[in-house]
């Protein structure tokens, strides 16, 4: 099997972000929220996930995370940065 290609625009460092945090986390269903490249080379890239769901869905708990990649694609590393109510505003 070849090697991935290494991400060299913000669309492929989210596709590699989100397969190496669903990997680790079991968590399918996630929405990219962020991308920037990092002073130090790759990118890092914001993750929504619904962590928990619940009825009605305005209740549910949302993280974002973020998970960072390397100039080839590889993880270098991720974080849960917040958590909130899917229902609730920024303010």
């Amino acid at each position: 099997m070849p090697e991935p290609a290494p991400p060299t625009d913000a669309a492929a460092a989210a596709k590699s972000a989100k397969g190496h945090f669903r990997a680790l986390t079991g968590y399918e269903d996630c929405s990219v929220t962020g991308v920037r490249p990092r002073q130090e080379g790759g990118w890092s890239v914001l993750l929504d996930v619904v962590e928990l769901a619940r009825i009605p869905a305005s209740t549910s708990v949302i993280a974002t995370y973020r998970v960072d990649v390397d100039g080839v694609g590889g993880l270098s590393g991720y974080e849960r940065l917040r958590r909130y109510l899917k229902g609730a505003t920024d303010g």
